[in-house]
């Protein structure tokens, strides 16, 4: 699950990880009160007007502006709140801003001069262990970093059996170039977003940039934060976070019906019980000629019930011109989702287009008389390759 900026900074801030700091605004009279706060409580003349959307790259689309005053801070705050945003993680058709958080000015002048770090802690699947990557090219897009200067990108691997080492955190601030107070100050750092990483059983944590500011302090000026939806019902605080909004309407409610759904570009929507049979559904609609529209798993439980909103959910989508069920009855009988679809299909109505049913299992030649006796627009099949063969038959009409 993803959260905003200020959800991450939150967290964070309750590790003793230091952030820059910043209050979130609905409306620009908001954002003005905020950055009133920020002076009083901070000192900053300056603050940071940041799109809130589940997405990287704000800076470029232009959600992100410095604004100098309040007049100006009004100004910026209209500009965003109710843009739609196009960053390169959003797609051409990019995310509404539904609010701003306006954040102190942390690049003060000082002492010494400001440095900008990228720091990411995450799972490497190929070693199965939590890695700290990080480099001294803050502020810029990691995959830029990594294609044109990998030598700068760093990763140090924990032992799941003692977890993050002093040495290595120290030895992180070191390849990061620093030393004295700053060098302390990062070793904390460090020590404190694994600790929070950690904790919140996250999938994730990326802070690009770390900071250091004029005088010596790290801090965390964004905060990418991807928690691990498993492990939700041990965080009822951080499940709390949940912004619907930024989340395609169609999956949140395919959620709502306990199916897992992705939508995809194609033309022939997929029915299917279990993950795996799924992506084979898919690769067979591929190789009959068609484009899978979607990834839909009503789980090994199939009934009336489910097939109904699975059906609702896949003609939402206008490009669908076939629907392709496959189920296989190990759990469910194969006969009970054939009533399935039957009532369904009379429930919903006239569906505008053809549906093929495949099932396999528990009582799939009673399912295939019941389908072929229903007087329904319903193409029955037993072997998949039957089914292949329909889809290739409906699509070229």
């Amino acid at each position: 699950m993803n959260i905003h900026e200020y959800q991450g900074k939150q967290i964070l801030k309750s590790f003793g990880v230091r952030v820059q700091e910043g209050i979130v605004a609905d409306t620009p009279e908001q954002a003005v009160e905020a950055a009133k706060k920020m002076k009083e409580d901070y000192n900053s003349d300056w603050v940071v007007v940041k799109a809130q959307i589940h997405a990287g790259g704000r800076g470029k689309g232009g959600g992100v502006k410095l604004a100098k005053n309040l007049d100006e801070v009004k100004q910026k705050a209209t500009d965003i709140i109710g843009m739609q945003l196009v960053t390169p993680q959003t797609g051409p058709e990019g995310k509404k801003v539904n609010k701003v958080l306006v954040a102190q000015d942390v690049y003060y002048p000082g002492e010494s001069e400001t440095k900008e770090f990228y720091m990411s802690v995450l799972l490497d699947r190929a070693t199965g262990r939590n890695i700290v990557m990080y480099s001294t090219e803050g502020g810029m897009d990691i995959e830029e970093v990594a294609e044109k200067t990998p030598h700068l990108i760093f990763k140090e691997e924990i032992d799941p059996k003692v977890g993050l080492q002093g040495f290595q955190a120290r030895k992180i601030a070191f390849n990061l170039g620093l030393s004295g107070a700053a060098h302390k100050e990062m070793v904390k750092f460090v020590a404190a977003l694994y600790k929070a990483y950690d904790s919140t059983d996250s999938s994730m944590f990326e802070i690009n940039p770390v900071l250091k500011t004029s005088d010596d302090k790290i801090l965390a000026v964004d905060a990418k934060v991807n928690l691990d939806e498993n492990a939700l019902y041990r965080h009822p605080d951080y499940a709390a976070m949940r912004d619907v909004t930024e989340e395609d309407p169609t999956e949140v409610e395919a959620g709502e019906s306990n199916l897992n759904y992705v939508k995809l570009d194609g033309n022939v929507g997929c029915m299917v019980n279990g993950a795996g049979l799924a992506m084979a559904t898919m690769d067979i609609i591929k190789l009959a000629g068609g484009e899978p529209a979607n990834f839909l798993d009503v789980g090994g439980t199939a009934n009336a019930e489910t097939v109904k909103a699975g059906f609702n959910i896949i003609l939402k989508d206008p490009n669908v011109k076939a629907i392709l069920i496959n189920i296989f009855g190990g759990i469910v009988r194969c006969d009970r989702v054939a009533q399935g679809v039957i009532d369904a299909y009379s429930e919903i109505g006239n569906i505008p287009v053809p549906i093929i049913v495949r099932l396999q299992g528990t009582n799939a030649e009673e399912a295939k008389k019941l389908i072929d006796e229903s007087g329904l627009q319903v193409y029955s099949a037993i072997l998949l390759k039957e089914a292949a063969e329909l889809v290739t038959k409906v699509l070229k009409g």
